[in-house]
């Protein structure tokens, strides 16, 4: 099990950026894949990205593709995400997760919320127009 808290979010202008971090704590860290999913109003929650264990493999949902970086630094348990160029259509809660890498073989996993076991409670982004 690994317990997540999210930060970062806030309130930006388009056009603008900001960096949200989420950090674990439990055992081997790096044995979780990490992911970001979001959920805008009346919307239901999407995939964002996510990383390998080792950041070998990265994935991001098409619509940040570019604008979007995710990172991870093991060694301080904690996974980033790096939002440049931001638009009125991310805002949303953000949600960081983690998966057992023994539970998620295949790269598809990735995109699927239902393979993550644990789950922080969200940060508010609002970008504003």
């Amino acid at each position: 099990q690994v317990q997540l808290v999210e930060s970062g979010g806030g309130l930006v202008q388009a056009g603008g950026s900001l960096r949200l971090s989420c950090a674990a704590s439990g055992r081997t860290f790096s044995s979780y894949a990490m992911g970001w999913f979001r959920q805008a109003p009346g919307k239901e929650r999407e995939f964002v990205a996510a990383i390998s264990w080792n950041s070998g493999s990265v994935y991001y949902v098409d619509s940040v593709k570019g604008r979007f970086t995710i990172s991870r630094d093991n060694a301080k348990n904690t996974v980033y995400l790096q939002m440049n160029s931001l638009k009125p259509e991310d805002t949303a809660v953000y949600y960081c997760a983690a998966g057992d890498i023994a539970t998620m073989p295949d790269e598809y996993d990735y995109f699927g919320q239902d393979e993550y076991d644990s789950w922080g409670q969200g940060t508010q982004v609002t970008v504003s127009s």
